[in-house]
Formats: structure tokens, C-alpha cells, sequence
């Protein structure tokens, strides 16, 4: 009798392959067998009519500190999400030095949107160098299996002290201290190591990221020790300014190194042809034979606005100012008074210049009502610019009426990268482009302001079932991308693939009825902290290592997830019958 069997599901394994309808068998946290299973098994799932995958494996999340104080990592496990990787874009929580504990909790609240005080209350600073850190993530219940990358702010920091912040650069010393504990934090079991050269990245205060400009042989240097180690992958997010000169920097780590890097790959409307010339960029790299690719979102990134997010198109306004804060209720009375009202739109606020709030306050051609089931490739009529057109007011009334409804509870859409041209069109060329990974969804960060852990149910709703302003792609393919290719970014080749041997993480999923619903504002952080959350209905189950911990994205309260040491070696004695690109 087996622990487990799917039954009669539709199963996409992971390599791309085409699905075949297949029972799938477990045993001791590890699939035994696929195809007509006659025996018996102590529990059984009913799949027929549903599909079956590996588990998604999230290679870009914020969780570094909420993984300390929560096992379930919602929202990203609302979504079929049974691996997930943080340490992402430079920044995390260890090594630390008690001294430096408010200066990075900072630094996240800034860089990534998590409250402060919920980060201050959750985490315990049981730990100072990264391997204590690991140690008590360990230590910590878990309902998913996730991986750790050493950050390059904490490391900088707890090597350069105030030097660090104030972008000095590094002498000599300091960058062999810094390797040194890279080193010492990839033999703990760090999957890699990750940094930030974008100005996007600054403190609560206004201070930039400290890695903003590490120079070439601080990072030749940290990679350079890398590859004597033999270990890690390299993930970064870079503004590419002077694109050809900084990407040629960033390709010298992996021609010193020899390990993997991924780069965030994103369209800016400020700048809209860089994300094009870093692919190229990076297709010439793999073409002298270095692993390098991009880190690409399915959709855009996407800010949510309104009254109850971080940000609404009022917030520079005065008027708006002496009810921001207030109760939500005391706002919509405010807005709903035609004195208020009229004074507040009659207002032409002072934006700083050089800043992105003034787009994010007044490009009304790139707001959309969210609604109760988003579009996230809205078309440009629904746009609130369109809207004021056709109705002859002034957008800023459209706007205001937008956010008053469900008493202003309703969000807007405000798609800030990757919809330059008012279409996912080039996310189309992002992810089908033969050198980018799928990433970025963020899980655990801008917990105010975006959403965007749901990107599997976007890759596998918009882009393989309901695309209608283009193409839709092959649901194997999209599968395949969230599974087995991922799990070849992080060189974890244990799962990614259901396969006799492979761990036994796997997705139920009734795919003719996944439906994802608007993000919504929840205060369930520590010390009362809000955050945005997305949930989807048509996960039937989410197993772990052969135990169901979510079924409907509600955690069964099994706790069998892990932290993941290292690359993990494909198991001995599977054989993968097919891989497809």
C-alpha cells in the first residue's frame, strides 16, 4: 500500500512534455511510481478532470524575515508554491550585528515595503552570522521547503560598518573579509549570493542600498572566491544605466566565477529599450558558454492603489493630507463631502522633481479599476483617461470615484514596468526570449503597494488559458518554466519534475476553473502591520514531500517543509524520459 496516489489526473511532468493521463504514487516524501496504479494507498486524491504538476518552485520572494515567525509564507502558498527562495536583490537579515539590527530592518522596510514595526515585533535576532541565520530558519515550523542567498547589504555592513551605507568603496581587506564570509555562507548551505546597483533600492530614511556602487573588484572579488568554492548562484538587479559597460562588470563575475547569474529584467517607460539590450547582452554571454539569464514577471509590475494601499494618486495633494491616516471611514465620509471634494480637485499639488511619484500620481493613461477579478492586461479604453475622455471630466474625478467605491475598499491598477505599450506584448518576448527564467514575483515584500505573489496563477491562467490580446502559450511550456527550469536556475535537481525517485512536491490543480481574485488589504502582520494578499480558488492540493499542507490554498497545518542546504543533486537512479524548451 502506498503513503499516497493522485488519481486519474491529467499529468504534466515538468520537462515540457506533452501531458498524459496517469496515476502518481507516494512513499516516504518521494514519488515511487506514475501510471495505472490498481494498488491501494492510505489516502488518495480524486484528480480526474484536474491537472497534475510539480510543485512551483518561486526563485525571487522577500520572506527573510516572515519565514522566521510564519510557516505558511502566504501568499505565495495560495498558488501552488512549494519551494520558495529569498535573500533576493541584496537584502536580508544576516550577518548582523546587534548594533545593526534598526539600520537593516530599514533598509527592507525601504527597499522592499514591509513595515517596520511588524518586522521589528516578528524577528527574534536569535543569530549574527549568516549560518546562525540558516540555523534558525531551520529551527522554524515549515509548510513549504525554502532556500537562502547571503545579501550583499548585510555582508557590506557587517564588514564596512558606517562605510558601507555612506557607498564608500571597499579597500582590499574588506573585500577579502567579505568573500570570506560568502564562502563561509555557501558552505552553511546558502543556495547563493545576490546584490542591488539600482537606485530604486533605499532606505526608510532616503538612503541608498550600500551595494548601489560596489565597485568592480569588490564583486570580482566575491565572485572570484565563489568559484573557488565551487558554489552558489549570483541574482542582482541593476538600473543599466550605461548598459553595455555595467552588464560587461556584471559578466566578468561569471566569467571569474563559472557559477549561474540572474538578472532582473524589467521595461521602464523612462527608459523603455534597456531591458532589450540586456537580453542581448545576456544572449551573447550564453553564446561564449556562460549561464546567465534574466529573471522575467509574467505580467507587469503593478502597483495597487487606494485608500486602504500605501499609495493613491492623492497623496501629494494638501487636502488629502489632513485625512491621510485617518480611519477609513472618516476618509470616505471626507471625500464624499462636496466641499472636501471640490477643494481637494480643484488642488494642483508641488511634485519633487526627478521623482516617480508624479507619473504614479498622474499618468491616467496607465490607471485601471481592479475590480473584483483583475485584467492585468487591461485594454487602453478602460483606462481612467479614457474614461474621463468619453465622459467629459476631469480624470481626477474618475479617479476619486474609483476609490470611493465598495466604500473605499476598491483598488486601482497601475502597471509601472513591462506595459509600455499598453500590452503585455513584451512580456510575451520576455518569457519566450531563450536565455530568462520566470521570477519576480516579490512574495513577502511591497506589502502595501504590490502584489504580485500570484504570478503562477497568472503564467497559468492568462498566459496558457485566457490571453485574448495575443497569444497564448503551451500550458506544458509554462509548467515547465515554473518547475524543472527553476529548479535548474537554483541547482536544486531534486524536484521540478514528477518523475519515480524525484521528491514528491505536487500541485493538484482543476485548471478549467482556476480563478484568481483581487488582492486585498489584510492586518495580520505582527504588531497589527497591513499587507496586501491574493488568493485563487482551484489549487485542489499542494503536497510537500508526499503530505498535503494546503488543500484549496488552506494550510492543513502539516508542517513538512525544510530548509534547503545547498544544490541538491538529482536523486540516484532517476531517469528523465523527456526535457523541452
Amino acid at each position: 500500500m502506498y503513503d499516497l496516489v493522485i488519481r486519474g489526473g491529467t499529468v504534466f511532468d515538468g520537462t515540457g512534455a506533452a501531458p498524459v493521463e496517469a496515476d502518481v504514487a507516494i512513499d516516504n516524501g518521494v514519488i515511487t511510481a506514475i501510471g495505472k496504479i490498481t494498488e491501494g494507498a492510505a489516502e488518495e486524491i480524486d484528480a480526474k478532470g484536474q491537472i497534475v504538476t510539480p510543485g512551483f518552485i518561486d526563485v525571487h520572494t522577500h520572506y527573510d524575515g516572515q519565514v522566521t515567525w510564519d510557516p505558511y509564507l502566504q501568499p505565495s502558498t495560495f498558488h501552488g508554491v512549494t519551494t520558495a527562495v529569498m535573500g533576493n536583490c541584496g537584502v536580508g537579515f544576516a550577518p548582523c550585528k546587534p548594533a545593526q539590527r534598526d539600520w537593516l530592518l530599514s533598509l527592507m522596510e525601504g527597499v522592499e515595503d514591509i513595515p517596520g514595526t511588524a518586522l521589528a515585533e516578528g524577528i527574534k535576532w536569535n543569530w549574527e552570522s549568516f549560518a546562525d541565520y540558516m540555523d534558525a530558519v531551520e529551527a522554524s515550523p515549515l509548510a513549504l521547503d525554502v532556500g537562502l542567498q547571503i545579501p550583499h547589504a548585510a555582508v557590506r555592513a557587517y564588514v564596512m560598518g558606517e562605510r558601507a551605507p555612506a557607498l564608500e568603496p571597499a579597500t582590499e581587506a574588506e573585500t577579502e573579509e567579505m568573500a570570506r564570509l560568502v564562502v563561509e555562507a555557501l558552505d552553511a548551505g546558502a543556495l547563493g549570493f545576490s546584490t542591488s546597483r539600482t537606485v530604486k533600492h533605499k532606505d526608510s530614511k532616503g538612503g541608498s542600498t550600500p551595494t548601489l556602487k560596489a565597485e568592480a573588484a569588490e564583486l570580482h572579488g566575491i565572485a572570484r572566491a565563489m568559484g573557488k568554492a565551487g558554489k552558489g548562484v549570483l541574482q542582482l538587479i541593476a538600473d543599466f544605466k550605461d548598459t553595455d559597460n555595467e552588464f560587461a562588470m556584471l559578466r566578468g563575475m561569471v566569467e571569474l566565477s563559472g557559477r549561474p547569474m540572474s538578472i532582473t529584467i524589467e521595461q521602464d517607460d523612462r527608459w523603455p529599450n534597456i531591458w532589450a539590450r540586456v537580453l542581448d547582452n545576456i544572449a551573447d554571454a550564453n553564446k561564449a558558454g556562460l549561464p546567465m539569464k534574466g529573471q522575467v514577471p509574467p505580467r507587469a509590475t503593478g502597483l495597487l492603489l487606494g485608500l486602504t494601499a500605501s499609495l493613491n494618486p492623492f497623496v501629494m495633494h494638501q487636502t488629502f493630507r489632513s485625512i491621510w491616516g485617518a480611519p477609513l471611514e472618516t476618509q470616505v465620509k471626507a471625500l464624499r463631502d462636496p466641499e472636501f471634494r471640490a477643494k481637494l480637485l480643484a488642488e494642483e499639488p508641488d511634485y519633487p522633481a526627478g521623482e516617480i511619484i508624479e507619473m504614479i500620481c498622474t499618468a491616467y493613461h496607465k490607471m485601471f479599476a481592479l475590480g473584483e477579478t483583475p485584467d492585468y492586461e487591461p485594454a487602453p479604453e478602460r483606462s481612467v483617461k479614457a474614461i474621463a475622455e468619453a465622459s467629459g471630466r476631469h480624470p481626477r474625478e474618475v479617479l476619486l470615484d474609483m476609490m470611493l467605491e465598495r466604500d473605499g475598499n476598491a483598488l486601482l491598477y497601475f502597471p509601472l514596468m513591462n506595459y509600455t505599450s499598453g500590452s503585455l506584448d513584451n512580456v510575451e518576448k520576455m518569457l519566450k526570449h531563450p536565455n530568462t527564467a520566470f521570477g519576480l514575483s516579490d512574495g513577502g515584500a511591497h506589502c502595501g503597494i504590490i502584489c504580485d505573489a500570484s504570478f503562477p496563477s497568472t503564467l497559468l491562467t492568462h498566459w496558457g488559458r485566457d490571453r485574448t490580446r495575443g497569444p497564448k502559450l503551451p500550458l506544458e511550456w509554462l509548467i515547465h518554466g515554473l518547475t524543472a527550469r527553476n529548479a535548474e536556475l537554483i541547482n536544486v535537481l531534486d524536484r521540478g519534475i514528477l518523475a519515480p525517485g524525484m521528491k514528491a512536491d505536487v500541485n493538484v490543480i482543476d485548471f478549467d476553473n482556476l480563478k484568481l481574485y483581487s488582492p486585498h488589504i489584510v492586518n495580520d502582520l505582527p504588531a497589527g502591520g497591513k499587507r496586501l494578499i491574493q488568493q485563487a480558488d482551484g489549487y485542489t492540493a499542494s503536497i510537500v514531500s508526499g503530505t498535503v499542507a494546503f488543500r484549496e490554498g488552506v494550510p492543513t497545518g502539516a508542517l513538512n517543509g525544510k530548509l534547503v542546504r545547498g544544490a541538491q543533486s538529482r536523486p540516484a537512479g532517476v531517469r528523465i524520459a523527456t526535457a523541452a524548451e
